[in-house]
């Protein structure tokens, strides 16, 4: 029997099955679905330590930025916007109020002086 020109024969059917297999073996691995693992970087860290690492970059100072606000407004605030987590949150948000103070700095004590009142300003003469 003649094998017609359209056909391969065995050895090189065989090879090419055996490069595919190969390619598939190797393709296999970087096609890993597996989710990676999350981690907290946040996690053991203390309140300023996490403003040092995070919000130093655009503050100066954690003095002012709660601005009065409550404790349970605040730490909303930083979970949906700037923290991983709620203990996070929760632990930064505590430590912007104990070091909150008010923009224009602690209150002055002492009265201040009455002013005198002012004599009305007197209309120019009218030449005759």
């Amino acid at each position: 029997m003649q094998h017609s020109s359209g056909f391969r024969s065995q050895p090189t059917l065989r090879r090419g099955w055996l490069v595919l297999g190969a390619a598939v073996a190797l393709t296999f691995p970087l096609l890993d679905t597996t989710a990676a693992q999350a981690q907290n970087l946040d996690l053991g860290k203390t309140a300023p330590r996490l403003f040092t690492d995070t919000c130093s970059a655009c503050h100066r100072s954690p003095r002012g930025l709660a601005k009065g606000r409550y404790r349970l407004t605040l730490m909303m605030f930083l979970k949906e916007h700037y923290s991983t987590s709620s203990n996070t949150a929760s632990e930064l948000a505590d430590y912007l109020v104990s070091v909150d103070v008010p923009q224009g700095g602690p209150p002055r004590t002492g009265a201040k002086k009455p002013r005198k009142p002012r004599a009305p300003a007197q209309a120019p003469a009218k030449p005759d």
